[in-house]
C-alpha cells in the first residue's frame, strides 16, 4: 500500500491538517515514553533519582540533538527530491543519508560516552545524583545507532508526506516501553539503568517497523548504484544538517549552562527544574509537529517552486501554534499544581517547579511561532539563520540566568528560557521574510 503523500497539491489546511494529526500523535507518544521513563523513576526511585535522569537531560541534549538536526536537514533534500518528482536523486540521498548517518553515529557515540563523566562535573552535578546520572547515560548514548536509525528513518517517511506509520512505531513502541519500564524498576529492581534500557528497546521496536515501511515504499527501491559515493551530494547533505546540529547543539550549550547554574542551588532545584523541562517539551509538542509539518510542507513545494504555497502553509502553522498556546499555554497558567505533582512527592520542589511553569506557560506563543518560522526557513535550504537563531538562544539563556539568578531565584531560569525563545523567533522571522521574498521575486523575473 502506498503511503506517500504529494504536499504540493490539494487544498493547503487540508492537506497539513491531514498530515499533521498523525504526526501529533507520533510526537505525543515519543514524548510519552520519555514521560512514563521520567514518572516511573520518580514514583518508584525518588526524587533524587528524576533529578538524577533529567540532570542529564541537557547533555543527552547536546549530543542527540545534534544528531536530529542532522536527520532534519537530510529530510529536506529528500523532500525536495521528492517534491521536483525526480526519483533518481530521491534514492541517492537516501542512500547517502543512510552512510552518513551510520559514520555520524558512530563518531558521536565515541565522543559522549569518552567526554560523559567529564560534562557531568562541569554541569556540578550533586554527589548525591552523580553516579546515577552517569549510569542512566552510558546506557542511552551507548544505543545512539538506535536512536540515529529511527530519526532517520522517520525524517525519510516525513520527507515523502508519510506521517502515519512514523504514528504506527511510536505507538508500538510506547507500550513497549511502558512495559519493560515497569518490569525493569519494579520487578528487576533495576534503577536508572533500566529506565534507560527500556527507552532503548522500545526505539529499535519503531526502527524495525519503520524501516519495514520503507522497504515497502515504489520510490525507494534501493540498489547497489544508489549507494555509489557520490560526494558533491555529500556536500549538499552536510550543508543542510550540519548548520541544523549546530542549530541544536549551541541550544543546548546554553541549556547545560542553565542546569549547572541551577545544580548549583542543590538537588531541590534540579529535581524542580526537571519536572519543569518534562512538561514543557510535552506541552510544546503541538508545535514542534507543527513545525515538521512546517518544513516538509516547505521542502516539497520548494522543490516544486510553488512559493505562494509555502506562504499558505506558513500561515497554517501559525494557526496550530495560536491554538496550541491558548489551550495548553493556559494549562500551565492556571493549573500548574496539578500538573508537578505527578513527577514529584517533595513540597518544596512542587512549589518551586509551579513558580517556573507559570512563567513560560504565559510566553508559550512565542516558541510556538518560532518553531513555525525556523522550520520553515529549513525547509527552504537556509539552514544558517536558523544556526544563528541558536546562538541568539544560547547568549540570551546565559545572560538572563547570570544576571538574575542571585536577584529573583529559580524563577531566573524560567525567564531565561523566554528570553531564549524571544530572540530566536526575531532571527527566524526576519529570515523568513527574506527568503520568501527573494524567491518569489525570482519567480516572478
Amino acid at each position: 500500500m502506498k503511503r506517500t503523500n504529494d504536499l504540493t497539491k490539494g487544498n493547503v489546511t487540508k492537506v497539513m491538517l491531514s498530515f499533521f494529526f498523525p504526526m501529533l500523535f507520533t510526537n505525543l507518544f515519543q514524548q510519552l515514553y520519555t514521560f512514563v521513563d521520567t514518572a516511573i523513576v520518580g514514583k518508584g526511585l525518588g526524587d533524587q533519582a528524576l533529578g538524577a535522569v533529567g540532570n542529564i537531560s541537557a547533555f543527552m541534549f547536546l549530543i542527540i540533538g545534534f544528531l536530529q538536526g542532522i536527520t532534519n536537514g537530510f529530510s529536506v533534500v529528500i523532500a525536495q527530491a521528492f517534491g521536483a518528482k525526480d526519483i533518481m536523486a530521491l534514492r541517492k540521498s537516501v542512500a547517502s543519508s543512510i552512510k552518513l548517518a551510520v559514520l555520524l553515529a558512530l563518531i558521536l557515540t565515541t565522543i559522549s560516552l569518552i567526554s560523559l563523566k567529564s560534562a557531568l562535573r562541569i554541569m556540578q552535578t550533586d554527589p548525591v545524583i552523580f553516579n546515577d546520572s552517569l549510569t542512566y547515560g552510558y546506557v542511552i548514548f551507548g544505543g545512539m545507532i538506535v536512536t540515529m536509525s529511527y530519526n532517520l528513518c522517520a525524517g525519510i517517511l516525513r520527507a515523502m508526506g508519510d506521517s502515519k506509520t512514523p504514528f504506527f512505531a511510536i505507538m508500538i513502541a510506547s507500550v513497549v516501553n511502558v512495559l519493560l519500564d515497569c518490569l525493569f524498576i519494579f520487578g528487576l529492581k533495576t534503577g536508572v539503568e533500566g529506565a534507560a534500557v527500556a527507552t532503548i528497546l522500545a526505539q529499535l521496536v519503531s526502527v524495525g517497523i519503520c524501516v519495514m515501511r520503507l522497504r515497502k515504499t515504489e520510490e525507494l527501491q534501493l540498489t547497489r548504484v544508489n549507494f555509489q559515493n557520490d560526494y558533491s551530494l555529500f556536500a549538499i547533505l552536510l550543508k543542510n544538517g550540519v548548520p541544523m546540529a549546530c542549530m541544536n547543539s549551541i541550544t543546548a550549550v546554553g541549556c547545560i549552562i542553565v542546569q549547572s547554574y541551577v545544580n548549583a542551588l542543590g538537588v531541590v532545584y534540579t529535581c524542580a527544574y526537571s519536572a519543569c523541562s518534562k512538561f514543557v517539551n510535552l506541552f510544546m509538542l503541538p508545535t514542534v509537529t507543527g513545525g515538521f509539518v512546517v518544513s516538509a510542507f516547505t521542502g516539497q513545494n520548494d522543490g516544486a517552486r510553488e512559493y505562494a504555497r509555502i506562504k499558505d502553509g506558513v500561515r497554517v502553522g501559525v494557526m496550530i501554534g495560536l491554538v496550541s498556546y491558548i489551550l495548553l499555554g493556559s494549562i500551565l497558567m492556571l493549573f500548574p499544581e496539578y500538573l508537578v505533582q505527578i513527577l514529584l512527592t517533595g513540597n518544596e520542589p512542587i512549589e518551586l517547579a509551579c513558580s517556573y511553569l507559570r512563567v513560560s506557560g504565559s510566553m508559550f506563543w512565542i516558541i510556538n511561532f518560532m518553531f513555525v518560522y525556523r522550520n520553515a526557513v529549513q525547509g527552504m535550504g537556509k539552514p544558517l539563520f536558523p544556526m544563528i537563531s541558536g546562538v541568539v538562544e544560547m547568549v540570551m539563556r546565559i545572560f538572563v540566568i547570570v544576571m538574575f539568578l542571585h536577584q529573583i531565584g529559580f524563577k531566573a531560569a524560567a525567564y531565561a528560557e523566554v528570553s531564549a525563545w524571544a530572540g530566536a523567533l526575531l532571527v527566524n522571522f526576519v529570515a523568513y521574510q527574506i527568503v520568501i521574498k527573494n524567491k518569489l521575486q525570482k519567480v516572478i523575473t
